[in-house]
């Protein structure tokens, strides 16, 4: 078996739940040595389940320390002199009280990049940044729903998803750079930073953005949720070539053009759902994925699983969805999830 593209990387991970161990379960899965420093306790998600716990820390290592304590302290040091780098996810002023920045780690290594993940800035306080509190205070949590409705939630952590993927970038960006310093990343800016086009629209152009019904997308259309004879379809018309095909296949006539289906945006979408209607979700994904036109019967996550068994792998006794990162020569090797502690640590106080 090849060696990852991380391979001979070591990094260090001090955090719980989800943003910062989905960030290093990444960089593992793509060869990085992974080392989660847990306080006595352990991290937190290991409360929750071990199914939950070893969706976001497969493969990698587990050493029990008090950082609270000199001891602690000292055993750190000891791992950053070895380290690349140090992923952190806990509240502002924990991070800074237990000496987990560049500035207090350099003296150990002058080149460990060190990572905070944190919900509004290193500088900022301790305000809880919790995923769903993210998505609301982001303008995420508006955007989501039927607009005749109240705002909703997605049904997965999404902030905390994203930052963890964009931390990792940023170690990987600062790595690259061959020098060591202090990265951030908040859950805040990540998911304004998501909100891409949506923000340019309002910013450049003063288009608050609204809810449309369906999920429906601001400018395409049409590109939304449709009720079919038996379930959903997702249908997404990005082009003219795309309208034309549908049409060809549906026996819908009119609205050539992506302007003129955008101003008649109504007309589209009544014509388009009386077309569907003479067909399942199922039937129309067969009939129109092979020309080409964007198109998806809504799944539930158990029907997606089994549509894609190539995505599940084995970690010890879990089987969980593997790396969406795909490097030609390279597979990852799945490893279970470290028990606490299970790789050493340094005694502390119960």
């Amino acid at each position: 078996m090849n060696a990852g593209p991380l391979a001979g990387i070591r990094i260090l991970e001090v955090g719980h739940i989800l943003a910062g161990p989905y960030a290093t379960m990444m960089l593992a899965d793509l060869g990085a040595e992974v080392t989660k420093i847990e306080p006595p306790g352990g991290d937190l998600s290991r409360q929750v389940s071990d199914a939950y716990f070893a969706s976001l820390n497969r493969s990698k290592r587990s050493i029990r320390l008090d950082l609270t304590s000199e001891a602690g302290r000292e055993r750190l040091g000891e791992l950053v002199t070895d380290a690349h780098a140090l992923l952190v996810n806990l509240k502002p002023s924990a991070i800074q009280r237990l000496g987990l920045t560049y500035d207090d780690l350099r003296r150990y290594n002058e080149r460990i990049v060190c990572v905070a993940i944190t919900g509004y800035g290193l500088a900022a306080g301790d305000e809880p940044a919790f995923d769903y509190v993210v998505q609301a205070a982001t303008g995420v949590a508006a955007l989501t729903g039927d607009p005749e409705g109240p705002p909703t939630l997605p049904g997965y952590s999404s902030a905390d998803n994203s930052a963890g993927l964009t931390a990792a970038l940023g170690l990987l960006a600062q790595l690259l750079s061959g020098k060591g310093g202090q990265v951030e990343v908040s859950l805040r800016d990540v998911m304004l930073s998501q909100l891409n086009y949506r923000a340019s629209a309002y910013l450049n152009e003063g288009v608050e953005p609204r809810r449309l019904p369906n999920g429906a997308h601001s400018y395409y259309v049409p590109a939304q949720l449709f009720p079919t004879a038996e379930g959903h379809l997702a249908l997404f018309i990005t082009h003219d070539a795309f309208w034309k095909s549908f049409c060809a296949e549906a026996g819908v006539t009119g609205f050539p053009t992506m302007a003129e289906r955008t101003l008649r945006r109504e007309e589209v979408l009544e014509v388009v759902t009386r077309a569907l209607a003479a067909d399942t979700a199922a039937g129309w994904e067969a009939r129109l994925r092979p020309l080409g036109v964007p198109a998806a019967a809504v799944r539930t996550l158990p029907q997606a699983l089994d549509a894609t068994p190539e995505m599940i792998v084995t970690a010890g006794g879990f089987r969980l969805v593997g790396s969406p990162v795909r490097v030609a020569g390279y597979e990852p090797d799945y490893r279970p999830p470290p028990r606490l502690g299970e790789h050493g640590g340094v005694p502390y106080r119960a």
